[in-house]
């Protein structure tokens, strides 16, 4: 169960992201250093290949808190991280996309996760104020440079997926999306034709289907999954270019999640989930 990002880099489809390992707001240390440690090198053993992070994650603490767990990395390891987006505060995002502010960026990401390249360079968010070639230019460069190896986007339509590559060899879109939420299916569906894998940020938000009685919950009673792991489980099954990331910050948490790779929908357990 593997997708090859850009063609070149084959990952497990069911990834990690690293998120939630900061503390409270996303912002500053996490509350148990030496868990979120144990989670990272856990996932590795679990045989997660893709971690997801960005420089807004803490800010830093989420790519300082990769380093210190896993470096040397593994050869099969890819590590993808973003910017984008400032950060004044807890639960504070603001859009940045000056090209100066995005290099900076990508070079403080090298050095804090100890890296000569960084394997996916994500754009966190399209800044509306700055031309998009500016912002994309600033990553090809940084691509030239052999800085980074891919491109990819986040949280973006169709029209801005083609706009992009037009200037740029997009090869990642990351956008929210989950069984509960799939207002980006035309994204996907995108995706999918143009091979671009596809990364659900916010990947197990069941709501209303995990409630006593809901889709989920009956098929945890018939299956003995928990809805998690059922949503995690449909997402994988939705597409081959899906690359769902679950973070958490607990080892008993990570290991729930990623025993939803064993987990085989038939066809009419995946259409009462759809």
């Amino acid at each position: 169960m593997t997708f090859a990002i850009g063609g070149t880099l084959p990952v497990d489809r069911l990834g990690f992201g690293a998120m939630q390992l900061t503390g409270p707001g996303i912002w500053g240390p996490p509350r148990d250093h030496d868990e979120a440690v144990r989670v990272l090198r856990r996932a590795v053993e679990l045989g997660v290949t893709f971690i997801d992070t960005a420089d807004s994650y803490g800010p830093g603490v989420s790519e300082e808190l990769i380093r210190a767990a896993l470096r040397p990395y593994p050869e099969n390891l890819v590590i993808a991280t973003k910017a984008g987006l400032l950060r004044t505060g807890p639960d504070e995002w603001h859009t940045l996309g000056h090209p100066a502010y995005l290099r900076q960026q990508a070079e403080l990401s090298l050095r804090r996760l100890g890296l000569d390249r960084i394997d996916l360079f994500q754009l966190h968010r399209i800044d509306s104020a700055v031309p998009l070639a500016d912002q994309l230019g600033a990553l090809t460069d940084l691509q030239k440079e052999g800085k980074i190896r891919h491109i990819g986007l986040s949280q973006v339509s169709v029209t801005e997926i083609q706009q992009a590559q037009a200037y740029a060899d997009i090869v990642t879109v990351q956008n929210l999306y989950n069984v509960a939420n799939r207002r980006a299916d035309t994204v996907l569906d995108y995706c999918e034709t143009e091979g671009l894998g596809f990364i659900p940020w916010f990947p197990m938000a069941t709501g209303e289907l995990a409630r006593p009685g809901g889709p989920l919950d009956a098929l945890a009673t018939e299956t003995g999954a928990t809805p998690a792991q059922l949503a995690l489980a449909w997402l994988l099954r939705r597409s081959p270019v899906m690359l769902p990331i679950p973070g958490t910050s607990s080892v008993a948490h990570l290991e729930e999640n990623m025993a939803a790779r064993d987990i085989a929908l038939t066809d009419e357990q995946f259409r009462a989930v759809s």
